[in-house]
């Protein structure tokens, strides 16, 4: 992952053995690729292909403020980098708040889960574009829905990925996360965040600490508890100890 701005900078050409998952925030960038002239607006999400030449310049004098997601090579199928050449960028709006919840969930480290979820269904939306085809539409799968909720209940200190999930589950990750969202109105990693924060209330409430208390649910660092406490209840664990 990579977020940058460049004031003057100018790419050289160059290629990346990776998938190149690019947003811009500021500016455009203006770049050819395999010897024909683009765009990239701030309306867009663009998709470099591995393996295939390009450069890359601002189009005015302030310069461009990038977002990046380098995607390993065979998390698209490699026989679509042909389409990518022919057509690097969609304005797509729902694709692109999902590149940015992306982006949001990979600055946490702690939140794997919704990481990996987010990242279903960026590739799930970039494999649709890139075979020009809709998107699949949502098959209702409550059995599927309710097994996955009775796995988070089962780890909710421990935790539990996508890929290991979908695994045991006999599914793909992508409808594990469509058919838990639809059934239960909420994502699984939205679920499994709240279960943990069910959890530390009380034993807030009972005299643990907050730092002992987000090792013992399942948060990485008692910031990370903080974060998601404060977001839910608008006042962080030690203050909610104090009133409770």
């Amino acid at each position: 992952m990579l977020h940058a701005h460049f004031p003057d900078h100018a790419y050289p050409l160059h290629t990346h053995d990776t998938w190149a998952l690019l947003i811009v925030d500021t500016g455009v960038v203006r770049y050819d690729l395999d010897r024909h002239e683009h765009g990239a607006l701030q309306s867009l999400v663009t998709l470099l292909p591995p393996h295939v030449p390009h450069d890359g310049r601002s189009v005015d004098a302030l310069g461009f403020r990038k977002r990046v997601v380098y995607l390993d090579e065979p998390m698209l199928d490699a026989s679509r980098i042909g389409s990518a050449v022919d057509h690097p960028g969609w304005t797509d709006p729902a694709l692109r708040r999902q590149v940015d919840l992306l982006h949001a969930a990979l600055s946490h480290p702690g939140d794997a889960l919704e990481a990996e979820s987010r990242l279903a269904l960026v590739r799930e939306r970039l494999t649709a574009h890139l075979m020009a085809a809709d998107p699949p539409a949502v098959r209702r799968d409550p059995v599927l829905a309710r097994r996955l909720r009775a796995m988070i209940d089962d780890r909710v200190t421990t935790g539990v990925t996508l890929a290991d999930a979908a695994a045991e589950l006999g599914a793909s990750e992508t409808h594990l996360v469509r058919t838990f969202t639809r059934e239960h109105g909420i994502a699984p990693h939205q679920y499994l965040t709240g279960r943990r924060l069910d959890l530390a209330r009380h034993l807030l409430l009972a005299g643990r600490s907050a730092a002992d208390t987000a090792a013992e649910v399942g948060f990485y660092a008692q910031a990370h508890l903080t974060r998601h406490f404060t977001r839910l209840l608008g006042v962080p664990p030690g203050r909610f100890a104090e009133t409770g």
